[in-house]
């Protein structure tokens, strides 16, 4: 073989993805395995496996149907070894390619992978950049060399005037670079979003079920119904959704949460974006085209475009600028096990009941259902940083390393000290009772603030600023809160950390006995 055999990821499913860039169909090989090590490396949804799977086997058939020569691993193929780097030496030894070309992945496990495969092999080796991303890895560290902190705000500034969207000449459009604090509304009574578009397994779809359910069968999450887009035209199709039905309420209501809908206004394509069915660009061209006909307000287009252009970016950025050390750090000492209904839904806080609850059905839940509950719940109790990253990175449909990592470490957990974000987001049951209607129909009573019918979110809050006080005292952003935590009489703050503890005694996160648990830090 005299051309280039181009190994293609799961999450590289793009057909302009660089390593595709100058493909001969003539002389070139393309690589795809499904590689078992993948699929349990964290113990993956199985939604989330068979999304993963389905689509890239209809990728493997959109690029046959184009003339090019794939060279397919299935997941059930008997000799399939399991593992990356050995398909990738069995491939080469059927082949003889004079080159192996390789887009640079996600995940730094993959990165250090594919650095010994240069090693490896006898042939070279080229890993080219993912240019899918609007800010490459090279150009983000540079922006972030020097900086004692990152921080969105001024990222997001630089690539708004990079792109050129939404800015008028100069300047941001409207005269403001952020419209966050007109997108923090509930959702009012009689209104309903639309439904999320589904789309039905065909053959190919139907083939993965089976093949989950057969091997995945203890994994978390239900596998069907399964509705999730594995193609391109049917993530074209979602994102048409989105812009037209759900984008003009899209700012507005990002925030809020409603039991029994668990996609409101959002778009849902992070699955589509993260494994490439859908790029970065594309969207944002899209919803900014909506913005120009005079289809969608401005605060929903600056919304969405900075979730895309500002966060998805930024957290890419500070991954693979911090990494491996990042993931090392625990700036708050926690060091508590993972609740049970993480995995089972089963509590009386009907707030993590629903969005677990979300979680298990589609592999899906928005972004303040994941900061606001899920995570604010692991923060306040000092869930130690792996034990929810690797939930995290287990449950959600679009969850990769490199977007996973950041958001839980730096956002949810402030495990990094505040490198990534300026403040731990810790909240009581008045921002869940604001923005949701959960508390209405739960056990617990957010008014309530001690006592057997309080809010658990009430003192898991104030136990969490007093335990680590020594550690967020000097926050300026905090400093309002700890003032109002001094005035607070010290039998107050006895009866909140009694019965917080009490609380997490009763998950089994601490002993009862002593208020210590395995792996407790300083979370005592």
């Amino acid at each position: 073989m005299s051309g280039a055999l181009r190994f293609v990821l799961g999450d590289q499913l793009t057909r302009g993805l660089s390593a595709l860039g100058d493909l001969d169909p003539g002389r070139d090989v393309v690589l795809m395995v499904e590689a078992a090590d993948e699929t349990t490396y964290v113990r993956h949804h199985k939604q989330k496996i068979a999304f993963v799977l389905s689509a890239m086997r209809h990728f493997a058939e959109a690029l046959a149907a184009e003339g090019v020569r794939v060279d397919y691993v299935r997941l059930d193929d008997p000799d399939n070894s399991g593992a990356f780097t050995s398909e990738l030496v069995r491939a080469v030894a059927r082949h003889a390619p004079a080159r192996v070309v390789v887009t640079e992945p996600g995940e730094w496990r993959v990165h250090e992978m594919m650095l010994d495969w240069r090693e490896l092999l006898d042939c070279p080796v080229e890993i080219r950049p993912d240019d899918r991303f609007l800010c490459s890895r090279d150009a983000f560290a540079r922006w972030a060399r020097g900086r004692r902190t990152l921080r969105l705000e001024h990222f997001y500034r630089m690539m708004r005037t990079e792109t050129g969207y939404l800015m008028d000449g100069g300047a941001p459009e409207g005269g403001r670079w952020n419209f966050d604090a007109e997108n923090r509304k509930p959702l009012p009574k009689g209104l309903t979003p639309p439904p999320c578009p589904r789309f039905a397994p065909d053959a190919t779809t139907r083939a993965v079920l089976d093949l989950v359910n057969a091997r995945f069968a203890d994994h978390f999450g239900d596998l069907e119904p399964f509705g999730w887009a594995v193609t391109r035209a049917d993530a074209c199709a979602a994102l048409d959704h989105f812009v037209g039905a759900c984008l003009p309420f899209f700012g507005d209501y990002q925030d809020a949460m409603k039991a029994g809908e668990d996609f409101l206004f959002h778009a849902a394509i992070s699955p589509y974006l993260n494994g490439g069915l859908l790029t970065a660009r594309e969207v944002c061209e899209r919803v900014l085209a909506a913005y120009r006909a005079g289809a969608a307000p401005l605060n929903a287009v600056e919304g969405f475009i900075r979730q895309i252009i500002g966060w998805r970016e930024f957290v890419r950025g500070v991954y693979w600028s911090e990494m491996p050390a990042y993931a090392a750090t625990n700036h708050l000492g926690a060091g508590r096990p993972l609740p049970a209904f993480y995995w089972t839904g089963e509590t009386e806080m009907r707030c993590l009941a629903e969005c677990v609850g979300a979680t298990r059905r589609h592999a899906y839940a928005h972004h303040i259902q994941r900061l606001m509950v899920t995570g604010n719940f692991a923060l306040l109790t000092g869930i130690a940083p792996a034990a929810i990253e690797d939930w995290y990175l287990a449950v959600y449909a679009d969850a990769y390393e490199w977007v996973e990592l950041p958001n839980v470490h730096g956002m949810v957990l402030h495990a990094d000290g505040g490198r990534l974000a300026s403040k731990p987001y810790a909240a009581s049951g008045a921002y869940i009772d604001r923005m949701s209607d959960y508390c209405g129909g739960c056990r617990y009573d957010p008014r309530v603030k001690t006592g057997p019918d309080a809010c658990p979110f009430n003192l898991l809050y104030w136990a969490f600023l007093i335990e680590n006080e020594a550690a967020l005292a000097g926050n300026p952003r905090l400093a309002i809160t700890y003032k109002t935590l001094r005035t607070m009489p010290a039998a107050r703050r006895e009866t909140i950390l009694r019965e917080s503890r009490a609380h997490l005694a009763a998950l089994g996160m601490i002993e009862p006995e002593t208020g210590e648990g395995s792996g407790d830090s300083a979370h005592s």
